[in-house]
C-alpha cells in the first residue's frame, strides 16, 4: 500500500474510475454541464452579485492577492466564467479576461454585466473547455492566471493538468472538500429512500496528492462556505429532480409527486428558500516554478 501511495499513476486512475467523482455522476445520470444552468441562470446570477456573492468574491480575491497574485496588466484565463462573477472584478483591477463559458443563459448575462467595461477587456468564449484545442488556439502557456472554479474541466487529473499548461505563472482550481450541503436536497431525499443523503467524497484529497507527488509548488485552503438561494416553485422542482438524478436517486414519477407535494406543503407562498454549500478547497499552483523544474529535469 505504501507504493500505492507514492504511485502518482496510482492516483490518477483512482480519481479518472471513481464512480462518486463529479465527472462520472454526472455522466451517468446523463447530465450535460452545458445546459445545466438554463433554468437557474438568472437567479444564479442574481446570487452572485448580491452583497453576499460579492463578498465572497471578494474574499476569494483577496486570498489569491495575497499569495502574491496581481491582477493589473494580467492575462485571465476565467474557466466556467458564469455570468462574470469573477471575470468582471478581474478586468476591474486591471485584468484583459477570456472567459470561457458555453452555456448560453449564463454567457448571455456575462456580456450584459460587462457592457459598463473598457471594450476589449473581457473576451467571451462560447465553448467548453475540454471542447477547446488549446495547441490550435494558442494557449499553452498564454495566461499569467488561469482561473477554474467549481467547474468540470478540473474533474480528473488529465484536466487539470490541461488547465495548468495554459498558466505561466498561477493556475487557481476549487472544488469540494467534503459532502456537500444542499437543504432542499438534504430534506426531500428522505422522503424518497428512508434515509440520510449520503455525503460522497472530496476530490480535493486526490487534486492534493497529485500535486505534492509530481512536483508543484502549491498553497491551499479549505473553508465552510454557505449561501442562501431563492427559486420560484417550478424552478425548485427541475432543480431537485435534476439532482436526484445526480445522487443516483429515483427521478420517477412517484419521486416527482413526492417532490411536488412537499414543496407545496412547506413553502406555500410558492417562494422556495434554502441553504447551500459546504467545504470548500482552493489551490494556487505556482506553475512558474513547476516550467523551470521541468526544464532542468
Amino acid at each position: 500500500m505504501t507504493k500505492e501511495i507514492l504511485d502518482a499513476q496510482y492516483w490518477e486512475e483512482a480519481w479518472k474510475n471513481d464512480p462518486d467523482s463529479f465527472a462520472n455522476r454526472t455522466k451517468k445520470a446523463g447530465v450535460d454541464p452545458a445546459r445545466s444552468f438554463d433554468h437557474k441562470a438568472k437567479e444564479f446570477n442574481k446570487q452572485v452579485f448580491s452583497e453576499e456573492g460579492i463578498r465572497r468574491t471578494e474574499r476569494i480575491i483577496g486570498w489569491l492577492e495575497n499569495q502574491g497574485v496581481n491582477f493589473a496588466g494580467a492575462s485571465v484565463l476565467d474557466v466556467g466564467a458564469a455570468s462574470g462573477g469573477f471575470s468582471i472584478p478581474f478586468a476591474e483591477r486591471g485584468a484583459t479576461v477570456t472567459a470561457v463559458e458555453p452555456n448560453v443563459p449564463l454567457s448571455d448575462l456575462l456580456l450584459e454585466n460587462a457592457a459598463r467595461l473598457e471594450p476589449g477587456s473581457i473576451n467571451l468564449v462560447r465553448d467548453t473547455f475540454e471542447a477547446i484545442d488549446l495547441e490550435a488556439a494558442g494557449w499553452k502557456n498564454a495566461f499569467d492566471i488561469v482561473f477554474a472554479s467549481m467547474v468540470p474541466a478540473a474533474g480528473d487529473w488529465q484536466r487539470v493538468e490541461n488547465l495548468i499548461s495554459c498558466a505561466s505563472r498561477f493556475c487557481y482550481i476549487s472544488m469540494a472538500a467534503g459532502g456537500t450541503e444542499h437543504g432542499l436536497l438534504d430534506e426531500i431525499i428522505p422522503l424518497i429512500t428512508g434515509r440520510r443523503r449520503e455525503q460522497g467524497n472530496s476530490e480535493m484529497y486526490y487534486l492534493l496528492q497529485l500535486l505534492y507527488l509530481k512536483g508543484y509548488s502549491y498553497t491551499s485552503l479549505v473553508t465552510r462556505e454557505m449561501k442562501s438561494v431563492e427559486m420560484s416553485m417550478e424552478e425548485a422542482v427541475y432543480e431537485v429532480m435534476a439532482m436526484l438524478r445526480v445522487h443516483q436517486q429515483p427521478d420517477d414519477q412517484r419521486a416527482r409527486g413526492i417532490v411536488t407535494d412537499y414543496l407545496h406543503q412547506a413553502y406555500p407562498d410558492n417562494k422556495v428558500v434554502f441553504q447551500q454549500g459546504g467545504r470548500f478547497g482552493k489551490v494556487l499552483i505556482q506553475t512558474r516554478d513547476q516550467n523551470m523544474y521541468s526544464k532542468r529535469g
